[in-house]
């Protein structure tokens, strides 16, 4: 069986050009990566970043996946978020919509073979016909990608573990999975992050490495911290990811923070603690 592999989200690295994510990359001691597609199909960004995938790699670093965030969405307060986030804004839809296949196709050609997303508070109550809207929005998006043979993992937070399985039994798209990441479900309030791999386990494609204190009143955002600083009980919640078949990569995130560099490294140590591997 494949090892478990460790990465870092390129965006936490906050670069500018490639050369400036390598470096960042190899400071944190790092040789593989979560790379934003955005900037690579998005004018002015794909300019700088349009040769990003070979510069990455001939420097020796594998890209594990790659990662797709729409136009429109805000993330400054939780209310904003669950009116803007993922494919939910109408006036937005024709516009990510193509975005998507154009992340499609240079995912594809780059032969990144996982692409991760938010999909938009898909809502709980099944007769809701915003929930009927976005999961046909999110059917167009995985058979665009499913045509181009890349698979799709759905960021968890914005929905509960079990809202988020029933979405998944009603799209019925088999190349459609879930990026877990247990800190959302505490900045978002969406439940207990270990109970909740345990529900989804079967449909995790990866995992990110983040950490989170939770918001002291409803309708809040919780606080990113750095992993290990929070509230996710990472023993308990390696003893559920290990067990995952097949194997999954595991990505530190931070998105936060005036250390990331430091955190980033401190994040590593502490998967490969959990995972038995050597510093």
């Amino acid at each position: 069986m494949c090892p478990h592999k460790i990465g870092v989200c390129s965006w936490s690295l906050q670069p500018d050009v490639p050369d400036s994510l390598i470096e960042r990359v190899r400071q944190c001691g790092m040789s593989a990566i979560q790379l934003a597609l955005g900037p690579l199909v998005m004018p002015p960004g794909a300019e700088v970043w349009g040769r990003a995938v070979s510069a990455i790699r001939e420097a020796g670093i594998e890209i594990l996946s790659g990662m797709m965030a729409f136009a429109g969405e805000d993330y400054s307060t939780l209310q904003s978020i669950a009116r803007t986030g993922g494919v939910r804004p109408d006036a937005m839809w024709p516009a990510n919509r193509e975005h998507a296949r154009a992340v499609a196709d240079i995912a594809a050609a780059a032969d990144i073979g996982l692409v991760t997303f938010h999909a938009g508070f898909i809502p709980e109550v099944e007769s809701d016909p915003e929930r009927a809207k976005l999961l046909d929005r999110l059917r167009q998006i995985a058979d665009l990608f499913d045509e181009r043979n890349v698979a799709l993992a759905l960021e968890t937070g914005q929905e509960t573990a079990d809202t988020l399985l029933a979405a998944l039994a009603e799209l019925d798209r088999p190349n459609v999975g879930v990026n877990f990441d247990p800190a959302n479900m505490i900045l978002y309030g969406k439940g207990d992050p270990v109970a909740a791999l345990k529900k989804l386990s079967s449909h995790v494609r990866q995992v990110h490495i983040k950490d989170a204190a939770p918001a002291a009143e409803t309708g809040r955002w919780g606080t990113e911290v750095a992993a290990g600083k929070g509230a996710v009980d990472w023993p308990a919640f390696f003893e559920i990811a290990r067990a995952i078949v097949p194997r999954v990569n595991y990505v530190i995130e931070r998105e936060a923070g005036g250390s990331r560099l430091d955190d980033v490294q401190a994040a590593a140590a502490l998967v490969r603690e959990q995972l038995g591997q050597p510093r």
